[in-house]
């Protein structure tokens, strides 16, 4: 027959008395165990996680932007008339001319009078790069 225990005692047939043994308080005097905040902790990380996303986001997308930018112009530049090989390296002006078609000149804005659309140099990959453009025209 089990011997009857009040509740403040700690005891267990196998190991005895084991009061400073256990993980917990067992007593009125012990030191108080509180649960950590991890809900304070997970909304701290959530936070941070997030606006860590956002920021990459946000530059991924204005990789993309750019990206389709430079596609839209290279599609123009390629799309618009010219009777001449580009050579890489060398400046090309676009304009729209009277028939309201995209062509390609060696001859700069201020020499004559067309609507200037963007300015161009070819590089070895056989991209267009944009130099500069008439604030009017954006893609």
């Amino acid at each position: 027959m089990k011997k009857e225990r009040p509740d403040l005692v700690v005891y267990s047939d196998e190991k005895g008395y084991n009061a400073s043994s256990l993980n917990y308080a067992t007593s009125v005097g012990a030191p108080v165990i509180k649960m950590d905040n991890v809900v304070a902790w997970k909304s701290r990380g959530i936070q941070n996680v997030n606006k860590e996303f956002e920021s990459k986001f946000n530059e991924l997308k204005q990789e993309y932007d750019k990206l389709i930018a430079e596609f839209q112009w290279n599609e123009l530049v390629y799309n618009a008339k010219f009777s001449f090989e580009p050579v890489v390296g060398e400046i090309y002006h676009m304009y729209i001319g009277d028939d309201h078609i995209h062509f390609l000149s060696l001859i700069a804005p201020n020499e004559w009078n067309k609507e200037y659309i963007a300015t161009f140099r070819l590089n070895s990959d056989k991209k267009w790069i944009l130099l500069e453009q008439d604030e009017k025209v954006s893609f």
